[in-house]
């Protein structure tokens, strides 16, 4: 026995006696940068961005209007004398498909009603943007990454339930905002818990593969809308069970909170204990005296001390500007495209599943470009794409076309060409804003941004009303902020293969040494340069 423990010993590096490193360095030196336990923790957290997907597209077929009616007294009524409806008293018409299809049908949200359509929608992003602020909060301070997830999961199943059940517009209204609170920590949470116990090499396309599971979510909506035709109030109750039942038998039992935020807190054994377990099952083991180091020194830098002092720093200041400005035209655009198919003319069971279609080959094409091009480029060639495609659909918009079905067809093509474009630019942007911020205000940055896009979404429905008149003006707008979006992006820094910091005082110390670096060697190639042509 004591031959066998003199041998570990002598195999052990030397350095491993007392060791202490970052959670970086310890993912990438004893962990592996992408391992089994890795990739189980991202497939059971990037499980609940299916239901965030269904959470805020359903109203894609609840919200609908109606595109055909018919007459209940031919004698009063002549169907093929009408364009629409708004002419008619209703006692003499109906919908083909009953006054219970849609919330436009139920509620009357036609002719001079129709901006009413928009407002569940447009409500259900501003509830986004609160959500975001307060999700973003609680999962960097008291809840942390998983509580906050769980929290979010199970108050998206209440309210999309109580939804379902809603007696008029206004308090549909009102249950779409709840809901648009209660689903903001799903995103935010999702996509920080999945990426900070990954390795630098597979950060980019672990981030980029989560919104695979958005995608799944996306698709399942015109399947299960497919089925529930005559009731809108079904479609939400089959989708309020799947976030409680996620939460209680997968997320709380097997999903770890983040090592970087129980570290950030203070509780560096619990985020040892976190390290070791997907160092097991990775097949792996660290070292017996490894600690992990924190970068803390006392209270002051802790959660509320890190904010303001994001907020009052300039560079931090104006990177968070820039992500946000740029985040408000993303989201207007990517939400808006989908929100905007009711406005082409096809079918729209075929054009969401299309569009929900197009989101995969999107994660999958988006997370080889990430691991081989720079963010910065990635995102602006994908937005003056899908800017590009948008523009290009103004050439077909209009209703009045229904014998050329090619047309129709190309219009599709090129749409959904674009928004599969903004898609991967939406996945960039997450990515990109990850790396841009430290630990102890990563969750914030990200919450912040998400705010921004659920502002740019929030207006996105309007413009949808304004294309079922003229459909040339959404596609238009839609164009001109996806470019305007690339050239903001420019002014950011690149942040590929760089390292995830824990502060913002080390982070600017450590950007500020890379700066130095990088001016002292234009400098002496600068000086070599003057002495070799003297």
């Amino acid at each position: 026995m004591e031959m066998d423990e003199e041998a570990r010993m002598v195999l052990k590096k030397p350095n491993d006696f007392g060791k202490k490193l970052t959670v970086d360095e310890a993912v990438e030196e004893f962990l592996g940068s992408f391992g089994l336990s890795q990739f189980l923790q991202v497939f059971l957290v990037s499980l609940a961005r299916v239901f965030d997907a269904q959470a805020t597209l359903i109203t894609i077929f609840t919200d609908a209007q109606p595109q055909s009616w018919r007459c209940i007294s031919p004698e009063n009524c002549d169907h093929t004398s009408y364009s629409s409806v708004c002419g008619l008293k209703p006692e003499i018409w109906e919908w083909s498909r009953g006054n219970t299809s849609s919330t436009a049908a139920e509620w009357g949200l036609i002719c001079d009603r129709r901006f009413l359509a928009a407002l569940p929608t447009s409500v259900f992003f501003l509830g986004s943007l609160f959500g975001s602020a307060v999700f973003g909060y609680l999962a960097d301070g008291i809840l942390g990454r998983k509580k906050s997830l769980l929290l979010s999961c199970l108050l998206t199943s209440t309210t999309i339930f109580l939804t379902s059940l809603s007696p008029n517009i206004f308090v549909y209204t009102a249950l779409r905002f709840a809901t648009g609170f209660s689903r903001a920590g799903i995103g935010i949470c999702c996509l920080v818990l999945s990426t900070e116990a990954i390795g630098r090499k597979w950060r980019g396309q672990v981030s980029q593969y989560g919104f695979f599971f958005f995608a799944i979510g996306f698709l399942s909506i015109p399947l299960a809308a497919y089925h529930a035709t005559t009731c809108w109030r079904n479609l939400y109750t089959i989708f309020s069970f799947f976030p409680v039942f996620y939460s209680i038998f997968l997320l709380a039992p097997f999903v770890s909170e983040s090592p970087r935020w129980l570290l950030v807190q203070g509780r560096s054994e619990e985020a040892l204990d976190v390290l070791k377990r997907y160092a097991k099952l990775n097949g792996n083991e660290l070292p017996e005296n490894l600690t992990i180091k924190s970068p803390f020194v006392d209270d002051d830098t802790r959660e509320s001390s890190a904010v303001y002092e994001l907020l009052t720093t300039k560079w931090t200041v104006r990177r968070l500007a820039l992500v946000m400005i740029t985040g408000f035209g993303v989201g207007l655009v990517y939400f808006g495209i989908q929100f905007n198919v009711e406005n082409l003319d096809f079918n729209l069971y075929l054009s969401v599943a299309i569009n929900a279609m197009m989101e995969i080959p999107a994660v999958f094409i988006g997370g080889f470009l990430i691991s081989i091009t720079n963010r910065r480029e990635l995102f602006a060639s994908s937005v003056f794409l899908a800017g590009f495609s948008c523009i290009l659909c103004t050439i077909f918009s209009g209703k009045g076309n229904k014998n050329h079905f090619w047309v129709h067809f190309v219009q599709l093509t090129v749409e959904a060409l674009g928004f599969m474009a903004i898609s991967n630019a939406y996945n960039v942007l997450y990515v990109h804003c990850v790396e841009l911020f430290p630990t102890n205000v990563r969750n914030f940055t990200v919450s912040l941004l998400r705010q921004a896009l659920m502002l740019g979404a929030s207006i996105s429905p309007l413009l949808v009303v304004f294309g079922r008149s003229w459909p040339f003006i959404s596609f238009l707008a839609f164009g001109f902020v996806s470019i305007g979006s690339g050239f903001v992006i420019l002014w950011l820094p690149e942040t590929r293969n760089s390292p995830l910091y824990e502060t913002l005082k080390q982070q600017q110390e450590k950007e500020e040494e890379e700066n130095l670096e990088v001016e002292l060697k234009q400098r002496i190639i600068c000086t070599v340069s003057i002495h070799g042509v003297n």
